[in-house]
């Protein structure tokens, strides 16, 4: 630091004694503060290289006390406040550097950077006066395009990376750009070549291999990125990223193939935070060998990083699964507010993950917030969009034919092809053409098989993008497209912000309003429309009884219901849920444990493979006695797929709330066991008592959780009553709306023809 007062210090730092170093210049500068800039400038960059940010701070304070007309002292000072994230202070620091010398490249570079930083379109001042001063700075150029970027001006965005590119063409990080805001604009393919032309100027980057990777996945062609990798391992066995992008795409369609290469990209980088997630990720989704291991593994890692953990919306996400599986209510707490999570979620495009937060909907407020997250989403989408829309054909040749298209990648053996079905079994196939879309990455079964052999046409594209995917339909020319997936495993809901149909509709798959505009209607039943118009999006497209009826042959004779109910075997009432953990928190589990706890004798039944975990179990039960109940009085089966069969140990079913059951309400009374539901006021708070209602079961409807508690009460001191629900109610569901499938189909039909009509594209 060329002033021998200071020369111990210097020493220190040689010898690698950084905090001694620190400590004597604290010192002797509070001693005598009288030191050359030059001290002051060289101790202040050393520890903002060294990442001491809080210290730079604290020590460039002091410099600029000093010597208030030293440049490189607030600029220092505007880089330290800058990454302590305390923006307005660090362009406060800036501006008095920049007075002083206003065009020094390195405070116009670090003001864009603050301004780029808080996304402020400032930086674009900043960084044109940069690349006046410097046109040939690759580094420069690239800053002004991001700047452009973050202002939402892609086209000069794409401009300034590719000229950063001409200028240093081994800049990887202005390729990566260039890559990036061309797929952002909806060009995957031209987003491909960039990644290509950056690879050719630096073949061995392992940031562009991931990137071409992950941009082929972006075309449709998962399974070329996956040979791709494949031929990369065979030179190149030890590279922790190559494994990692391996793991990630072929997670859909082969889990334990993925942990084998996740696991291995751990192993090779271990300090590395994103793969560790990832692998915890993907053990909370494995299915196959021990599914509660799986999951417990899966927690386990992500508790090893947890307090590292940076909460982007991945992470964010990664975290909620988890522990809402596992019944971790302490530590979902910490992750943020209902607001906070829910707009990271959205603001990033995780749609997906906003299905969990349904349950975490408290108040009014929340749910008005919930239809806002997803419009936030959906704005997103149709920006995405219209930068790069779809053709559309002209009208096609009348027929006198309705075509209405049904895309899911669920046609196939799961609950949304099991209410789907009567459509595709018994519709008028002189009036209507059907059409079916699946991106399913599995392999055919049988009912897949069937619905390919009832309908006019089904379309299976296990590797296409969304943007094929929507020109794909529109090439079809459809009146109406219905989309029963959301954004769900595998499905592609962005597709509807394309408008591949003239009149478009969401129903069955996800029980909200997507979120985007592009939809017309929200199919629903009488039972189901909010009394506050606000809490949809779409239009409402009613069905005049139920949202769905019980598929033929999805809702078979098998497994038998045994007629003698559990309580009048035991005697003592079995309350219990089949439900999946996201759709239940604390609140919930508590209410359970007051009507177990009221009910002498009683016990609780959790049928769900989070069951054989010592976790789940652990937390449950915890819940359960701070309302008094005893473990032993709550009891776990950890199953999955075959799950049926357990209802026979179950008396009363208790649904889950704010967001009510579906299936599982379904399922649990085509076993005889009857559901406690409690009602509220938006769509995915009222699945069950339609289903309740049509099956003239309304009076196990609550609008209250001490009414909800009440009701699962008085039944469970009713064993005839509980008996004979039993012995009678699969002809009961028969009988009812939710038995006539062929009327069912009916109606359906009836009601796509009325709007389609409506809209004048059909007579």
């Amino acid at each position: 630091m060329s002033n021998d007062r200071f020369a111990p210090a210097e020493a220190a730092l040689q010898a690698g004694r950084f905090d001694e170093a620190v400590a004597f210049m604290d010192a002797e500068i509070g001693r005598d503060p009288n030191a050359p800039a030059a001290v002051y400038r060289n101790f202040g960059a050393i520890l903002v290289r060294r990442q001491r940010y809080e210290q730079a701070e604290s020590w460039t304070a002091k410099a600029v006390e000093r010597h208030p007309k030293d440049v490189d002292l607030w600029n220092l000072r505007g880089v330290a406040l800058r990454r302590l994230q305390r923006y307005d202070e660090a362009l406060v620091a800036l501006d008095r550097a920049g007075k002083l010398d206003p065009k020094n490249k390195g405070v116009l570079n670090n003001k864009g950077n603050v301004y780029n930083d808080t996304r402020n379109p400032a930086a674009i001042d900043a960084f044109t006066k940069l690349v006046r001063l410097a046109p040939g700075d690759a580094e420069a150029q690239r800053s002004l395009g991001r700047a452009y970027w973050y202002a939402r001006d892609l086209e000069k965005a794409r401009m300034r990376f590719s000229l950063a590119t001409k200028l240093k063409p081994t800049l990887v990080d202005a390729w990566l750009d260039l890559s990036a805001v061309i797929s952002e604009a909806g060009d995957a393919h031209g987003s491909l070549a960039a990644i290509d032309q950056g690879l050719a100027a630096n073949p061995d980057d392992v940031r562009l291999i991931e990137a071409r990777a992950v941009a082929i996945r972006r075309t449709g062609a998962t399974r070329e990125a996956e040979q791709y990798l494949l031929e990369l391992l065979e030179r190149r066995p030890n590279e922790a990223a190559i494994h990692f992008q391996l793991a990630y795409g072929i997670a859909d369609y082969d889990r334990p193939r993925a942990n084998a290469h996740f696991e291995q990209a751990v192993e090779l980088d271990p300090d590395n935070v994103r793969y560790r997630v990832s692998l915890a990720e993907s053990y909370g989704r494995s299915r196959h060998g021990d599914e509660a291991a799986n999951l417990e593994r899966g927690y386990g890692i992500l508790r090893e990083v947890l307090d590292r953990l940076p909460m982007t919306a991945a992470n964010l996400k990664v975290a909620y699964e988890l522990m809402v599986r596992l019944a971790a209510y302490d530590d979902m707490e910490k992750l943020g507010s209902f607001r906070d999570v829910g707009r990271t979620w959205a603001e990033s495009g995780r749609h997906t993950a906003l299905l969990a937060h349904l349950a975490r909907v408290k108040t009014d407020e929340d749910r008005l917030e919930l239809i806002e997250q997803h419009r936030i989403w959906g704005r997103l989408v149709e920006a995405a969009v219209a930068r790069n829309p779809i053709a559309h054909r002209g009208p096609r040749t009348p027929n006198g034919k309705i075509r209405v298209g049904f895309m899911s990648s669920d046609l196939r053996g799961h609950p949304v092809a099991y209410f789907a079905l009567p459509l595709f079994q018994h519709y008028d196939r002189d009036r209507f053409e059907v059409y079916c879309y699946s991106y399913y990455q599995g392999e055919e079964d049988g009912t897949q098989k069937a619905i390919t052999g009832w309908v006019d046409a089904f379309r299976w594209k296990k590797d296409i993008s969304d943007r094929d995917a929507a020109q794909m339909i529109a090439d079809d020319q459809l009146d109406m497209l219905i989309e029963l997936g959301g954004s769900t495993h595998m499905n592609k809901l962005s597709v509807m912000g394309y408008k591949p149909a003239p009149l478009s509709a969401s129903w069955v798959g996800y029980p909200h309003s997507a979120g985007l505009e592009e939809i017309d209607y929200l199919v629903l039943d009488p039972y189901m429309v909010p009394d506050d118009p606000r809490l949809v999006i779409e239009k409402p497209l009613v069905l005049p009884h139920g949202w769905y009826a019980l598929g033929e042959g999805a809702f078979r004779e098998e497994p038998k219901v045994e007629p003698v109910a559990p309580v009048e075997r035991n005697g003592y009432v079995t309350f219990g849920t089949a439900n999946n953990p996201y759709k239940y928190g604390r609140e919930v589990v508590a209410a359970w444990a007051r009507c177990v706890a009221r009910t002498p004798g009683s016990k609780f039944l959790f049928v769900r493979p989070e069951g054989g975990a010592a976790t789940f179990r652990d937390n449950i039960r915890a819940v359960f006695a701070s309302e008094g109940v005893a473990p032993e009085r709550v009891v776990f089966e950890a199953v999955r797929g075959r799950h049926l069969p357990f209802y026979n140990q179950m008396d009363i079913s208790l649904d889950t709330f704010p967001q009510t059951g579906g299936t599982t309400t379904c399922e649990s009374l085509w076993m005889g066991v009857p559901v406690v539901t409690k009602v509220g006021p938006a769509v995915f708070e009222r699945l069950s008592y339609s289903v309740l209602n049509n099956a003239g079961l309304g009076e196990f409807c609550a609008r209250t959780t001490d009414e909800y508690v009440d009701i699962a009460v008085a039944l469970a001191g009713q064993p005839e009553r509980i008996g004979e629900l039993r012995r009678g109610m699969r002809d009961r569901l028969k009988a009812s709306p939710l038995g006539q499938t062929k009327q069912f189909a009916a109606d359906y039909y009836a009601m796509i023809e009325k709007a389609v009509v409506e809209a004048g594209l059909q007579t």
